[in-house]
This record gives C-alpha cells, sequence and structure tokens, in this order.
C-alpha cells in the first residue's frame, strides 16, 4: 500500500473510525488490534455490529503500518470508495434499461486488482452489477477504483452475507447461473441471450464446493497451452464478452 492507498483508504482512532460510522460513510471493514476490545472501542465495535461490517482482530504492527505513523489507538477503518449498491438495485437497473439480467459473482475473490478489472470490464460490456461477499473477499478500496479506472461510478456492486442463498435468489428470479471452472461446458457452446449470472471463483480455489452445486451449468474456457487455467479477471472478460454478444 502507497501513501495514497492510506490516505485515501484509511481513518485511523477511536473518534474518527466512531464519526465514520455516525456519518454512514461506506466503510468496508473494521481492524482492532488483539486485546483492545475495552472501553470507547466496545461502543464502536457495537456500532459496526449493527451496521453489518465485518471486524477484524489483527496484530498492533499491521495497524501501525496502515495508519503511516497516525495514532490509532488501536482501532483502523478501511473505508469504500463508493457506496454499496443491493440486488435490488442491480435487478432494478437492468429494467430500467428495457434488458434481461446480466449478473457478475464473484465467490471470494481476493486481489483488489482482478475486482477492479473485472468492474471495468463489466461496465464495458454492459452488465447491470456485481456481486461480493461481505467477508473473504477484495472490496471497494481505493486500489479497486483506481483498477477500475473509474468504473466503480457506473457499476453497482452489492456485499451480501452467503453467495450460495444469493444465487438461489437470482435462480428465483429467472436468472440462469454459470459458474465458470474446469471440466465444464465449452463456453462457445452456451446459450447467452437470457438472463444471465456468471459465477467466478477464488484466485487459488476456484469456486466453492456448495456454490458449484448451485449453479445451473459449469462453464470452462479451452486450453490450448501448457498452463490448465487464466488470471480470474481475464477468464471473466472472455466470458462477458460471449454473454455480451449472445444478447
Amino acid at each position: 500500500m502507497d501513501a495514497k492507498d492510506k490516505k485515501d483508504d484509511i481513518i485511523a482512532g477511536r473518534n474518527p473510525v466512531s464519526e465514520a460510522l455516525r456519518s454512514s460513510r461506506p466503510i468496508d471493514r473494521i481492524l482492532v488490534a488483539k486485546g483492545a476490545r475495552n472501553g470507547a472501542i466496545v461502543g464502536i465495535l457495537a456500532k459496526a455490529k449493527k451496521q453489518e461490517i465485518p471486524v477484524k482482530e489483527v496484530d498492533s504492527r499491521k495497524l501501525d503500518f496502515l495508519a503511516g505513523g497516525a495514532n490509532h489507538q488501536g482501532i483502523v477503518a478501511v473505508a469504500a470508495v463508493k457506496d454499496y449498491a443491493t440486488v435490488d438495485d442491480i435487478f432494478a437497473l437492468a429494467e430500467d434499461r428495457g434488458e434481461k439480467p446480466f449478473v457478475i459473482v464473484l465467490d471470494e475473490l481476493e486481489d483488489p486488482h482482478n475486482l477492479g478489472a473485472i468492474i471495468r470490464t463489466a461496465e464495458c460490456t454492459g452488465a447491470h452489477g456485481v456481486i461480493i461477499p461481505k467477508r473473504r473477499s477484495a472490496t471497494l478500496s481505493y486500489a479497486v477504483g483506481k483498477a477500475s479506472a473509474g468504473a466503480v461510478e457506473y457499476v453497482p456492486v452489492a456485499r451480501v452475507s452467503n453467495i450460495a442463498n444469493t444465487i438461489d435468489d437470482l435462480k428465483k428470479r429467472g436468472v440462469w447461473v454459470y459458474g465458470a471452472d474446469m471440466n465444464g461446458t465449452d463456453y462457445t457452446r452456451c446459450d447467452f441471450s437470457g438472463a444471465v449470472a456468471l459465477v467466478i471463483g477464488n484466485e487459488g480455489k476456484g469456486i466453492g464446493r456448495l456454490v458449484r452445486e448451485k449453479c445451473d451449468e459449469i462453464v470452462s474456457l479451452p486450453m490450448k497451452g501448457r498452463l490448465n487455467s487464466l488470471n480470474a479477471s481475464v477468464a471473466a472478460g472472455v466470458l462477458m464478452y460471449a454473454v455480451a454478444n449472445g444478447r
């Protein structure tokens, strides 16, 4: 993280974090030093829980680094560069455009540059929104906003508690869910003309077992070389353009 990231992302100290929560500023997560759950921090964490903001205990040295020398008093908030949307917002955008929903679902994608690149391609291919989980995922940090080249301003990003349950909800709304993984149907043989959700998995583990089972169909990209996988954002980009061309 460079100095610019620290300036735009990090809110350090008990009063600044408390004020950020009170003002309803979009917060990705709160980091608290191990053993520091006392005094004013207890009240701050209660507010965070009420707002469903993830809280994680970390070594105080990590807070020292993130705060860049500022007095963090055992607590740091990581701010989002954009308000999160809801899944309903994504469907409303599709309806406003008179189009069938086209949604990107990310199952624990961790690299902020991958998330930013996917949001950028989603905007270019006409996707109506991106869905990410609240935990174990890259969030709308400054680095993501930068990697998206401004696309975060135009693509709704919804953050949900449970990806598997969200997929069930998408299916109830008439969306056909395609999971990108190995040993699936060649993507060139798929009909992407209807309401579509593309599920992209974690950079190392891929799609989780339960999420895979929830998908209507698993699609794969043919590998002609010696490697058996693509970067997550590259694979997502190929599939997003396949959907765009099929609509």
